[in-house]
């Protein structure tokens, strides 16, 4: 499952999502903005629709699906002016033994964000493996 949203998201609605009676971990991963990028201090970042979002992040959903046992992945992509501390993104595995829903948030994903110098609005999805 993909979503791409302006809201914020809320983990009891995500685990509401991916729960299932056959399931014995769901996993949760929160991408959150940080402070700092190396010395570049972040004040804002102004996520935006770049490129066909959605088939990248079905791309990654397929990937880490095909490498472990799960029940389902959901990817949760947030857009607009997000500061620091905000949730960017979320990934949630789950599957019937904690194994492979620890594991599959190990799986490389889009890099989603590449800081400019002086802080400011940003979004550049690049590959990184």
């Amino acid at each position: 499952m993909e979503i791409i949203t302006n809201k914020t998201i809320n983990p009891n609605e995500v685990y509401d999502r991916i729960k299932k009676e056959t399931v014995g971990s769901v996993v949760l991963h929160f991408a959150v903005v940080r402070e700092r990028t190396g010395d570049q201090v972040t004040q804002v970042i102004d996520f935006q629709r770049n490129g066909d979002i959605e088939n990248e992040l079905k791309s990654i959903v397929d990937r880490i699906k095909e490498k472990y046992e799960l029940e389902d992945v959901l990817i949760i992509r947030r857009l607009g002016a997000l500061k620091v501390g905000d949730v960017m993104s979320l990934v949630a595995a789950s599957a019937p033994h904690r194994e492979d829903a620890f594991n599959a948030h190990n799986t490389p994903a889009t890099r989603w964000s590449d800081p400019r110098a002086g802080g400011g609005s940003f979004y550049c999805p690049r590959w990184w493996s």
